[in-house]
């Protein structure tokens, strides 16, 4: 049975280079991984893509072709990969049983109201795959209650939408350190919940272009509020965003830092619990460092961890990581090569039983061998004292 990951995700949140570096890190646990670029605008993929949609119709032709802009283009050449989608089968095909992401467009309207997409998803399941959506966010949105917001809306139509195992994944997240002054903590936005609390910060936003009270020109339709500040005309609209996301209590978040294992592993645990991905299923256990690592439950990364790792402590813990690699690239240098750890040996298989017809033919080619070098050497044994 195949598993997959259907990367979707807004413009710029890091999906082809997610792919690549997924692609790169399951390599290095030994699993079998496979590429699908199923956006006909990607023309620079950082990584090699097993299938590519541009074989099958470009954006640039349909553009020409149908006088489309870019957005309808985008939509027209999905729709024409559903019309096709036994090409993408036959591909698929050929790729066996490899663990396969797939690169999404960026376009919201296709993981939120277009059904081209979600109607390829459930032909994949057809197939026997077992799929996890992975949406992306650049975890820019945190430096901002408004932008926050917005992705949590995005987050929720698209779970409705795509009804698949899914997992919102905020992307990015070693760059926290260009935010230092976020109101909250970080799994106070990862968790989604008490989000009330947010809303003073979404008032504040929305007011800080209005003169204050003791300003000329301040508008009298606006209401005042004595440690707040003056009332955003939004704020009964943000309450019951608030209150409508709380209610459905489905958006999450999980973290990621692309270029670090850690991080990688993580994701890639709560993905295969989302899944139901069991480790070496049809390829076997296998004994490499990071699939050795994948199998531990003690290998866990919550929220806390990441914001002492990349907000809290990133410089000092990045130069503790830095002098760790040092010491332990010198002691290799060092090291002599008879303290070299042995490369590991392959044992011989066991040899068959062998029956009791096969030993008394060994006896007997012993024996004419021996008459044979006797017969050479004259018939005569020669004995030194």
């Amino acid at each position: 049975m195949p598993f997959a990951q259907l990367v979707i995700g807004p413009p710029g949140s890091g999906k082809s280079t997610y792919c690549d570096g997924m692609q790169q890190f399951m390599g290095a646990i030994e699993r079998k991984c496979s590429v699908v670029n199923l956006d006909p605008a990607n023309d620079r993929c950082s990584y090699e893509p097993a299938i590519d949609v541009r074989d099958l119709v470009t954006i640039d032709e349909i553009m020409e072709q149908e006088s489309l802009g870019p957005n309808g283009g985008i939509l027209y050449a999905l729709e024409e990969l559903e019309h096709n989608f036994d090409w993408l089968e036959q591909g698929l095909k050929e790729l066996g049983d490899d663990y396969v992401l797939f690169d999404c467009p960026g376009q919201v309207e296709l993981f939120t109201s277009h059904s081209s997409l979600r109607n390829i998803f459930f032909r994949l399941q057809k197939l026997g795959y077992r799929l996890v959506v992975v949406h992306l966010t650049d975890s820019i949105i945190l430096s901002r209650p408004s932008l926050y917001v917005s992705s949590l809306l995005l987050a929720l139509r698209s779970m409705l939408q795509m009804d698949l195992p899914h997992l919102n994944v905020l992307t990015k997240i070693d760059n926290l350190q260009n935010y230092p002054n976020l109101p909250f903590n970080l799994d106070f936005y990862t968790e989604v919940q008490d989000l009330h609390y947010l809303l003073p910060h979404l008032n504040r936003e929305q007011t800080s272009g209005i003169p204050g009270p003791t300003s000329v020109g301040v508008h009298a339709d606006i209401d005042m509020d004595e440690e707040e500040g003056p009332t955003s005309k939004f704020s009964a609209l943000n309450k019951a965003i608030v209150e409508l996301v709380e209610d459905f209590a489905l958006v999450g978040f999980e973290t990621l830092a692309v270029e670090d294992k850690k991080s990688m592993m993580t994701l890639l645990r709560a993905i295969d619990r989302a899944g139901g991905y069991a480790l070496g299923g049809i390829e076997g256990a296998n004994e490499t460092v990071w699939s050795m690592a994948m199998q531990q439950d003690a290998v866990t990364m919550d929220a806390r961890d990441v914001q002492e790792r990349w907000l809290d402590r990133r410089d000092e813990l990045d130069e503790e990581e830095r002098k760790a690699w040092e010491n332990e690239t010198k002691d290799m240098r060092d090291r002599p090569e008879a303290e070299m750890p042995p490369a590991p040996v392959r044992k011989p298989e066991p040899k068959a039983k062998k029956s009791d017809d096969e030993d008394d033919e060994m006896e007997d080619l012993e024996e004419m061998k021996q008459f044979m070098q006797k017969q050479k050497d004259g018939g005569i044994n020669i004995v030194k004292k």
